[in-house]
């Protein structure tokens, strides 16, 4: 395939609907990374966040692209990566973290993102280098992306020596003080934060990784939150634009940073488009082969998959902490980057 030949990227995001909080981020990212110049050109059809409405974009797009983007959000992607497995094409996945998503095709899904069993590490790391063992009240979210946070959150306090309770969605068991780690949608969290601070030590959730979470919740001050990436995390990019490029250039057409569904997109998009130079081509075999043997970063961070299943398994989720609000003079609370990543 020629440099100078300008590949077609079909993306399906949540442009409405519930995920569209996040979905119209991601589009926004890839429309800053092609204004720089990426010989791309970027397709994108509104999901509505309706997996039926999904399945339709993914297969129009297939018929249209060269390279397909994933959606965002896990329950989307599972089906996504059905579909492309269907299609005989190659999806590469940058919104849906959830173990199963990751894992269930093949040779038919490629991951950025680290996966959901994953996201608690910094955390757990951090109660641990502080001497912190006390108990542990995980609360799960509905669905499955939820559990398999929360799975992983009990498995890694477990190894760390942490006691654990488990929690459904919404319940504040009778006891504590507790720690606590959030793992559900996002309104889920913020609801559950609200419902259980009063009789936690500290707080952790997966929604207070974005910014987003400080407009929803009153007074965010010294809440813990994971996510995939933050600002100053993403370290030295050898594929694509810098983290400070894009940064710039995103605040100037936005007005704000991003958060990070918009750069997860965008080192799809990136190493898609590297991995069909290398290969000469679009075939989902070839696409694979050098996929599978890439290791290498972008402005989201470090990428490598496991060759077996694609998920992946250099990226690591970070840990930021909510700055109280600074009231006399005017500015509202603002996440800090706590830890680039769990290990």
């Amino acid at each position: 395939m020629s440099p100078d030949r300008r590949l077609r990227l079909g993306v399906p995001l949540s442009l409405s609907g519930r995920h569209a909080r996040f979905g119209r981020q991601a589009a926004l990212g890839l429309e800053v990374w092609g204004a720089l110049g990426a010989s791309v050109d970027v397709v994108v059809e509104d999901d509505r966040s309706d997996p039926d409405v999904l399945e339709g974009a993914v297969r129009r797009l297939a018929g249209r692209c060269d390279l397909l983007l994933g959606p965002y959000s896990t329950q989307l992607a599972r089906r996504a990566g059905r579909v492309a497995a269907e299609l005989d094409r190659l999806v590469w996945n940058h919104g849906g973290s959830g173990d199963d998503v990751e894992t269930a095709h093949p040779g038919h899904v490629v991951s950025i993102p680290a996966p959901a069993g994953r996201y608690a590490e910094p955390f757990v790391r951090h109660l641990v280098d502080g001497g912190d063992r006390t108990r542990l009240l995980i609360v799960q979210g509905r669905g499955r992306f939820g559990r398999q946070v929360a799975d992983g959150a009990e498995r890694l306090a477990g190894e760390a020596g942490i006691p654990v309770t488990r929690a459904g969605p919404g319940e504040v068991p009778a006891g504590g003080p507790w720690n606590l780690f959030c793992a559900g949608s996002f309104d889920e969290d913020v609801e559950m934060i609200r419902r259980a601070r009063a009789g936690s030590r500290v707080m952790c959730a997966v929604a207070a990784g974005v910014r987003e979470f400080g407009a929803a919740l009153d007074e965010p001050g010294g809440i813990y939150g994971v996510g995939q990436w933050f600002p100053g995390s993403g370290g030295e990019a050898c594929l694509g634009i810098s983290e400070r490029e894009f940064l710039d250039a995103y605040r100037v057409r936005v007005g704000r940073l991003p958060d990070y569904p918009a750069v997860q997109a965008v080192a799809a998009a990136i190493i898609a488009t590297h991995c069909a130079l290398r290969a000469g081509g679009a075939g989902r075999e070839e696409l694979w082969a050098v996929a599978a043997g890439l290791e290498t970063s972008t402005l989201f961070g470090a990428f490598a998959i496991d060759p077996r299943t694609g998920a992946q398994t250099a990226h690591r989720a970070v840990l930021t902490r909510w700055a109280a609000r600074e009231a006399a003079a005017g500015l509202p609370a603002r996440p800090v980057l706590v830890a680039r990543r769990g290990r």
